[in-house]
């Protein structure tokens, strides 16, 4: 039976998944996305289950592990890409959700290779600079999580090759609002790309930018845990 815990959480991500369909990120049961659950004993991790359609799942349907990918309570399989969400929750303490989506024009400059630039203002301040491509590896493995943990850096976004979008937040509502942000700037690097190639950003607002950038992570930390 599933657990009444967390009703909060699941509900609060359930909307996230559905408004990832809506959206455009994902189709049917191709994304996965995760919270983490402060515990007392240990961080947990609420995810969706695998092969689940996300504009249809129920909050009850979510399936929550542990840090090292074992169910707790529940006896729901979790995503196939629960290494993926795991490593970067191991990896960047500072992280509080992370979504997994295919969209279009993200996934085009995956499959190209081709690193997205930071060519909009609110990219620096928000992903922390240009989208970078994680090294190819195959889906649900070790290696992939690795590899995108590593694009990742601190960064708020990571391509995966020939694969898809990885984006991460404090919350699961900024990390949608962070895959909405890179998919608009695909979309633009790969437009103006038609037209000869984008003008970059002026090197002292992007300085300046990534200051304000590196400033709220410090502020964020200095507060506490991830607003999740």
């Amino acid at each position: 039976m599933t657990s009444t815990r967390w009703q909060g959480e699941r509900a609060r991500l359930q909307r996230v998944c559905v408004r990832l369909v809506r959206a455009g990120l994902v189709t049917g049961s191709s994304g996965n996305v995760s919270m983490r659950l402060r515990h007392g004993g240990g961080d947990l991790v609420l995810i969706t289950p695998r092969g689940a359609d996300l504009e249809e799942l129920a909050p009850s349907q979510l399936a929550i592990i542990d840090m090292e990918g074992e169910p707790v309570e529940e006896e729901l399989p979790p995503s196939s890409e629960s290494a993926l969400h795991l490593a970067v929750y191991l990896g960047r303490p500072d992280v509080g959700a992370v979504v997994h989506t295919h969209p279009v024009f993200s996934s085009v400059a995956a499959v190209a290779g081709r690193e997205i630039p930071p060519l909009l203002d609110e990219v620096i301040i928000k992903i922390g600079g240009g989208v970078r491509v994680a090294e190819h590896a195959f889906p649900g493995t070790e290696e992939l999580a690795a590899n995108a943990l590593h694009a990742l850096g601190d960064r708020m976004a990571a391509l995966l090759r020939n694969h898809g979008l990885l984006t991460v937040g404090k919350s699961p509502e900024t990390a949608l609002e962070n895959s909405l942000l890179v998919e608009r700037l695909a979309q633009v690097f790969l437009y103006t790309s038609l037209t000869g190639g984008a003008n970059p950003l002026p090197a002292e607002a992007a300085s300046v930018e990534k200051e304000l950038y590196m400033m709220q992570r410090a502020a964020e930390r200095e507060t506490g845990d991830p607003e999740v």
